[in-house]
């Protein structure tokens, strides 16, 4: 699916500065704190859309409009480019589609971005959500995702993990706070001490770029006060190697199982096979990218011996390696992983 199509589906696409995995470890100064009002345009680069100074809601501010002919507007921050740190923005919507047609609208901040929007992490709201009587469609109210993992995948392969419930408030001001530490990604809504959503393990290519706003067709977008603090970066590089034999921990929410796994990777495929909890010798098959691993088994659920689909996703740094574990149907956590010496 095109990026396009992708952002169509999942509301939101954001872009920013070009950044490769191989520059992610070298050593870099820590830049200072860069704030945005936005009462001009000198700040802003953008594509596929308009953007404009106006005042919305008592405050200048900068609005977002789509070109007829595009579904969404990215305003990319000049000269910002970060690794780790602190983004924060004040964010409001409004929706201008015919009434009776559905539209929560999608408006959010990309991180670690490209310029031409093939990579990116990104957080979104969507604030019509937020008022549903539908609780399901309220949990739908916050997203992550990036360029190769849009919105439909996430939710089919980890219900609940990568959403979230927030309270927005419709088409006025939303203040919306991002922690970006190592592999892990935090977001705050309006004040919140503790983040509305936790994203432990991105799924982005890369480890550092630019900083982008998004907007979507049919609404107008409106941005200000950004700021942005980069941190110490967190010591991860990416191609870490999946080959070899893994001791894993599996911590979910039925209990803690153990097993091991033998893994071959040739390219960006991998094979192998498990031995322990839910069964031995059972044959692995999945993908490798970067240091970025998705692999799956058929297993027996314990004792019961009922068969069952383990998935497993994360990240291998050196000789340690954890992400996201499933087993269909049964347990949900995370796991950890040891390489054996």
């Amino acid at each position: 699916m095109s990026a396009v199509r992708s952002i169509r589906a999942v509301g939101v696409v954001l872009a920013g500065v070009v950044s490769i995995a191989s520059a992610n470890a070298q050593a870099r100064p820590v830049a200072g704190p860069q704030s945005f009002s936005l009462t001009d345009l000198n700040d802003l680069v953008t594509t596929g859309g308009k953007m404009e100074t106006v005042e919305y809601m008592g405050r200048k501010a900068v609005r977002l409009t789509t070109l007829p002919s595009k579904e969404e507007v990215f305003a990319f921050l000049k000269g910002v480019e970060i690794q780790d740190g602190t983004i924060e923005a004040d964010i409001a919507l409004k929706t201008t589609t015919p009434p009776g047609v559905r539209m929560p609208g999608f408006v959010g901040i990309a991180f670690r971005a490209r310029a031409d929007a093939s990579h990116y992490e990104m957080f979104y709201l969507r604030p019509g959500n937020a008022h549903s009587e539908d609780q399901g469609m309220r949990n739908h109210s916050a997203q992550y995702v990036t360029a190769g993992h849009g919105w439909y995948e996430l939710r089919k392969q980890w219900p609940w993990v990568y959403e979230a419930y927030a309270e927005l408030r419709q088409e006025q001001w939303n203040k919306v706070k991002i922690e970006v530490h190592g592999r892990s990604a935090k977001l705050f809504i309006n004040g919140s001490e503790n983040p509305n959503l936790i994203v432990d393990g991105l799924k982005g290519e890369d480890l550092r770029g630019g900083v982008a706003l998004w907007g979507y067709a049919g609404e107008e977008a409106y941005f200000s006060n950004v700021r942005v603090t980069p941190a110490e970066p967190q010591a991860v590089t990416n191609d870490g190697e999946a080959s070899g034999s893994w001791a894993v921990e599996f911590a979910s929410d039925y209990g803690k199982y153990k097993g091991s796994m033998d893994l071959h990777r040739e390219g960006g495929v991998v094979t192998g096979t498990w031995s322990g909890d839910f069964g031995n010798d059972r044959p692995i098959r999945g993908t490798w990218r970067n240091g970025y691993v998705e692999l799956g088994f058929d297993g027996a659920w314990p004792k019961e011996e009922a068969p069952v689909k383990a998935i497993l996703a994360g990240w291998v740094d050196g000789d340690s390696a954890k992400g996201r574990m499933r087993v269909e149907g049964r347990a949900d956590g995370q796991w950890t992983a040891l390489r054996k010496k």
